[in-house]
């Protein structure tokens, strides 16, 4: 029996295993920020205990950050000890640290594949559940929690149990206007925020493989959204050509040899998947999420649906999402009011994300009604923007290119949707609060955001396109 991706990365990482429980992982890649990793360096002084590979981990801050006057003394008490105290951290252990205002600095999931730093084969963790980014170069990479990030740091490993392996084949061409983010959304949609529960998702199919490698990453970044433990895609010449040079991306005799190991991950014509899902591309449209979990989205053209057409058991949770969101059952999306727009996260921060927000937007006004928020994902997203005169064709349509950070996608920066305010937003999650207190958020494409952004609603992209 063939093996699938999943597994063969998997089983080659695997130190050990415990009868009836989980593996020990080797972790290639330890990814880390200002939030999750202070307790962690905390518990290691407490044991007298070194972190083991320090090679092997990155630090940049990003949840906390502001996303103006980053030049400035951070004010907010909260993040500047924690954006101190990362960095005070990674000095002492000698770790490779990205602060703020270095040039590197940025969200830490869309740093990693940006550098090189991200490879095909690799395991790959951070205390941030959208790790699962990652796997869009065909790497197991996945969320852990504090406790488990100081395991990693003190020993390189981690135990983790096996997931189960799920298939989602995408096949068909992608309408005018449909993006990677609109197929995430779309497979949510179908299964629910909690269908991929004990999985570990393989993504393929023409309309995967026609993806550039940052439509891949949306793609994947949302895995957990379906409560996956994390998604991947297969590395294909796309992949190849996108790490080569980067950085920190092997280079010469070590790329060569590198190659020849990544043009073996693939899934094994003979593997079998736990479950399997198949769906056509031109059945999609561009999404957008109605209620406070990812799974309550549907096409822009649709209506909520009825309480009579729910599931009985999910039904005291439609009520309630309706109820917060001020929306009624069976009403249109179309033309429903906006007041923020958000255009960034690890979703959708990187600088394709940008320049399909700038070209919408290109010739227009933004809306008189909305505030808009730009946030490249890393100093080089914003660089790149502004070598590319992004922020100019911004700026003459009344938007403004801010900087980098996760800004609006959590909140706990100084980047919140006020309270009963409707957000369109290109991030990751809906969850009730998560833009802020009372907040509401609608997931959608940059290209959906924008069409917001110069309506001051709901607006279907397709029709500017």
């Amino acid at each position: 029996m063939g093996k699938t991706l999943f597994d063969k990365v998997w089983d080659a990482h695997v130190v050990s295993e415990i009868e009836g429980g989980p593996s020990i992982l080797y972790i290639d890649r330890h990814l880390v920020h200002e939030v999750t990793s202070p307790q962690a360096f905390a518990g290691l002084e407490a044991r007298g205990i070194e972190v083991f590979r320090p090679e092997r981990t990155v630090a940049t801050p990003d949840h906390n950050v502001p996303t103006i006057n980053q030049h400035l003394p951070i004010k907010d008490l909260l993040s500047k000890t924690q954006v101190e105290t990362l960095a005070r951290n990674t000095e002492k252990h000698g770790i490779r640290h990205f602060g703020l205002n270095h040039p590197y600095q940025g969200v830490v999931h869309v740093v990693g594949p940006e550098l090189g730093l991200t490879l095909p084969g690799m395991t790959i963790v951070c205390g941030d559940s959208h790790t699962a980014t990652h796997g869009a170069f065909g790497s197991v990479a996945f969320g852990i929690g504090t406790s488990e990030v100081e395991m990693v740091l003190a020993s390189q490993c981690i135990l983790q149990p096996k997931p189960k392996r799920m298939k989602i084949n995408i096949d068909g061409k992608l309408g005018k206007g449909v993006t990677a983010k609109d197929i995430i959304l779309y497979i949510i949609s179908k299964i629910s925020a909690s269908g991929g529960t004990g999985y570990f998702i393989e993504y393929t199919g023409s309309a995967i493989r026609s993806l550039s490698m940052e439509g891949r990453m949306t793609i994947c970044n949302m895995s957990i959204e379906m409560g996956a433990r994390g998604g991947l895609i297969a590395p294909d010449e796309v992949t190849f050509e996108y790490v080569k040079g980067r950085e920190f991306a092997p280079k010469g005799n070590d790329w060569d040899k590198l190659m020849d190991f990544w043009k073996t991950l693939h899934t094994d014509s003979n593997a079998s998947f736990d479950w399997e899902l198949n769906y056509n591309a031109g059945d999609i449209e561009p999404m957008i999420t109605y209620g406070t979990n990812p799974g309550m989205g549907l096409g822009i053209t649709e209506s909520i649906p009825t309480l009579d057409s729910v599931e009985p058991s999910t039904k005291a949770t439609f009520e309630k999402a309706l109820n917060y969101m001020g929306f009624e059952e069976g009403s249109p999306m179309i033309g429903k009011k906006v007041d923020y727009v958000f255009v960034g996260s690890c979703t959708n921060g990187r600088i394709e994300d940008l320049r399909a927000f700038a070209n919408f937007v290109k010739g227009r006004k933004k809306a008189d009604n909305i505030v808009a928020w730009i946030v490249p994902g890393s100093k080089q997203v914003e660089k790149q923007a502004v070598e590319e005169g992004l922020d100019k064709i911004l700026n003459e349509a009344g938007f403004e290119l801010r900087q980098p950070g996760c800004s609006a996608c959590l909140a706990m920066n100084d980047d919140k949707i006020p309270e009963g305010n409707y957000s369109v937003a290109t991030s990751n999650r809906n969850f009730e609060g998560r833009q802020g207190p009372g907040a509401r958020t609608l997931l959608a494409s940059p290209l959906t955001a924008a069409a917001a952004a110069i309506t001051g609603k709901i607006t279907d992209p397709r029709t500017f396109l």
